[in-house]
């Protein structure tokens, strides 16, 4: 385990205000003011994924991020203004990059489409970390062939050591629950293996070690390190029937324009009193006692939990209860994998173009997945117990 003494020294300036305030405040004048720090942190070889260093402002956390890391600590990136967030991914395969801007809770489609000035602090958050993983898991990958970047396909071996990301000031321009959404939206996706690498977390903000549930904590106010994985507070959620009237708070995060079709059932999921996920069923047309999901959105704020996907099955719990079958139907890389990997859910359909609309010509509030590649999942349920953990 390596430990580091570190000096940190800049020059005092004589001037005849530096020599006021020495005066007022009884501040000792050098030539040069220094600050010590004597810390140790984990080899990059040793089994850990998430690790967090934190500390009160002045504390000597991006100094040792820089010192220890200095290869691998993240600089924000100048976001072109004439560029969609998506096209801002050159060397990444449409599919990685959308899978990394959901695994950073940004699961909003359409906001993708955007360019990075005028979304808001919490989103451009979410854009950063995203850009910070590409970078360490393509970047590594890329060569210089005949003076142009290739990317290489190449595997890592087994025991090869996953690349490192290191973000300073992380959460730092974001309320406290994006912080906490973003913190375990993070975390999920390195330890699924979605995001191959290990991450570093640098902020003076502590209610984040939690939620990032990180395997060592180095605290900078007492230069100590924690090596235990810490626990993600559990997540308790209500849901409630709703009126459609709800839905008017998530319409725009929605990637359809249609309105809410007649005969839909609304439900809005809380925390903490605040709603955080709506969902609404249809009957399916012309099948009896068989519905299906018209809407399910999560607010930005909170994507990344793995909220939107549990709200969605206790619904389908409450439907399997009256004796109704239901069904899901999506083209949302992130809601297809999730139930491909639960035991909850049946693929009953793939639909390389889309549904015709044929059949429900006459609804004009029905939008169709015509010309959208989709996967329909039945609910199957089991006696599983769905606590939001």
């Amino acid at each position: 385990m390596p430990r580091a003494d570190l000096v940190v020294e800049c020059p005092v300036f004589d001037s005849f205000r530096v020599q006021q305030v020495a005066g007022m405040f009884d501040v000792p004048l050098a030539e040069k003011a220094t600050s010590r720090f004597s810390v140790e942190l984990p080899e990059r070889n040793e089994d850990w994924q998430v690790g967090l260093i934190v500390g009160p402002s002045g504390s000597g956390k991006s100094t040792v991020a820089r010192k220890f890391y200095a290869d691998q600590l993240y600089h924000r990136a100048d976001w072109p203004r004439d560029k969609a967030i998506i096209d801002c991914f050159p060397d990444v395969p449409i599919r990685k990059a959308i899978e990394l801007l959901t695994a950073v809770g940004f699961g909003s489609s359409p906001a993708w489409v955007k360019p990075y000035d005028v979304l808001s602090c919490g989103e451009q958050f979410r854009c950063d970390l995203a850009k910070a993983l590409a970078i360490a898991e393509f970047g590594m990958r890329t060569a210089e062939v005949d003076g142009s970047q290739e990317l290489h396909a190449s595997v890592q071996e087994p025991h090869a050591v996953l690349p490192l990301v290191v973000f300073d000031e992380f959460t730092s321009v974001v309320d406290r629950q994006v912080a906490r959404a973003c913190s375990t939206a993070i975390a999920k996706g390195i330890r699924r293996g979605n995001v191959p690498c290990k991450f570093i977390a640098v902020t003076c903000h502590y209610d984040v070690a939690q939620w990032l549930e990180a395997d060592w904590v180095l605290d900078m106010a007492t230069s100590t390190l924690q090596r235990r994985r810490l626990r993600r507070p559990a997540i308790e959620l209500e849901i409630h029937r709703c009126r459609m009237a709800a839905w008017q708070l998530f319409k725009r995060h929605h990637y359809l324009t249609g309105t809410l079709g007649t005969g839909s059932r609304c439900y809005l999921a809380t925390w903490e009193g605040e709603p955080v996920t709506f969902c609404a069923t249809l009957p399916v047309i012309p099948k009896k006692g068989h519905r299906r999901f018209s809407r399910i959105v999560t607010l930005p704020d909170y994507q990344g939990m793995g909220i939107g996907m549990r709200v969605v099955a206790a619904v389908a719990a409450l439907h399997r209860g009256e004796g109704h079958r239901i069904n899901v139907t999506s083209s949302h890389p992130s809601l297809i994998n999730h139930c491909r990997r639960s035991a909850l859910w049946k693929a009953i359909n793939v639909k390389k173009t889309g549904s015709s609309s044929r059949n429900v010509a006459n609804l004009s509030a029905y939008r169709s997945s015509k010309g959208r590649a989709v996967v329909s999942f039945e609910y199957l349920g089991d006696e599983e117990n769905h606590e939001f953990q």
